[in-house]
């Protein structure tokens, strides 16, 4: 992923608007992207991509260039989606006392694929999503996570594995 230069990053903290948007128009997607796949969830991730960059401009004062910006901003973006993962099953309850809760509907349910990875718990999922889909090296994933690079090196190898045996018993049930 494409680290804004330091200079815009300083003129947001600032309060230059123009900076700021050019952040968001650098993330936009990436979050976005990385959000409907935490969630399942589009319209959901809409949702928490804006309140994501609500809480990157709320918080821009305190970042202190001790990471990439890019880790930065994807560990607020998780935070956000856990939390919204969280209020939509609270909500859920709440609606739906006597049945059962509904599991999460893929990002697209006519890919195989986004339906293996929606099948995954949170946790590998959230790990294969940003080693794979954005692209962050192990390192700067386990900064977004707060775990050890080791820990999300045994997360999306777990990952992949899963998703494998479950492309396989897809591929099986074809076949009948």
């Amino acid at each position: 992923m494409d680290e804004p230069e330091p200079a815009v990053i300083r003129a947001a903290m600032a309060g230059d608007r123009t900076a700021f948007v050019e952040i968001v128009r650098t993330y936009q997607v990436p979050v976005w992207s990385f959000l409907t796949r935490l969630v399942g969830d589009r319209t959901l991730a809409e949702d928490l991509t804006q309140e994501t960059f609500i809480r990157v401009y709320r918080r821009l004062p305190g970042f202190a260039f001790r990471s990439k910006f890019s880790t930065w901003l994807l560990q607020i973006a998780r935070n956000t989606g856990i939390d919204g993962i969280r209020a939509r099953a609270r909500r859920d309850r709440l609606t739906t006392r006597t049945q059962p809760p509904r599991p999460v509907a893929p990002a697209d349910s006519g890919s195989d694929l986004n339906a293996g990875v929606a099948a995954l718990s949170p946790k590998l999922r959230e790990a294969l999503l940003v080693v794979e889909i954005l692209g962050l090296s192990y390192r700067e994933a386990a900064q977004v996570f707060g775990v050890p690079e080791g820990t999300v090196k045994s997360r999306v190898a777990d990952a992949r594995q899963r998703l494998l045996a479950w492309m396989a018993t897809e591929e099986a049930a074809d076949e009948v």
